[in-house]
């Protein structure tokens, strides 16, 4: 299966500099990530994608609304592809990245996750998909960390990818099951 992997646009929390972990607050894509959508939906305009999956976020889901605009491809709201747990919503992003910088791969923050939990949750969904898709081309519109998470399982160096960086509307492709 290959999968493509989009960051969503620039959001209202990029701006802000602040952690938006809660898909249930409503943080929106902002103008210039509108345009990022619009200029990923061109980049991937002859990819046929058998299917697509968002997170549950409104920004992930209004890039994969504009990804998909005057497409007939079935899309699937998965949480699996939701940004990392912080429990740290709405505080500032380097207020996090103080915390998880000693241990990236391992600490988990109280209420939130370790970025091995995180990998975790994403190699559930990539089997999941890979079951239901073998030879499929996936479309998934997801967040920063659960792309790193997901790069770190087909065989980046997991410090690495925990302290990496995805830009927004950035596109990863990865063959699953990994090569590895």
């Amino acid at each position: 299966m290959k999968i493509i992997l989009v960051r969503h646009g620039e959001s209202e929390a990029n701006v802000a500099r602040r952690i938006s972990d809660d898909p249930l607050r409503l943080v929106g894509l902002t103008e210039l990530g509108r345009m990022q959508a619009g200029r990923a939906a061109a980049e991937l305009g002859q990819t046929a994608f058998d299917c697509a999956y968002v997170s549950e976020f409104p920004r992930a889901r209004q890039t994969a609304g504009i990804i998909l605009s005057g497409r007939t491809c079935p899309l699937f709201v998965d949480a699996r592809l939701n940004e990392r747990k912080s429990g740290m919503d709405g505080e500032p992003v380097h207020a996090f990245n103080d915390l998880v910088r000693h241990d990236p791969v391992n600490f988990r923050p109280e209420n939130g996750e370790s970025f091995l939990e995180e990998m975790a949750r994403l190699n559930s969904f990539l089997d999941e998909v890979h079951a239901r898709h073998p030879g499929g081309t996936i479309l998934a519109v997801s967040h920063e960390n659960p792309i790193l998470a997901a790069l770190a399982l087909a065989g980046m160096n997991p410090i690495d990818a925990a302290l990496g960086s995805v830009s927004n509307c950035a596109q990863v492709e990865l063959s699953w099951p990994s090569a590895l």
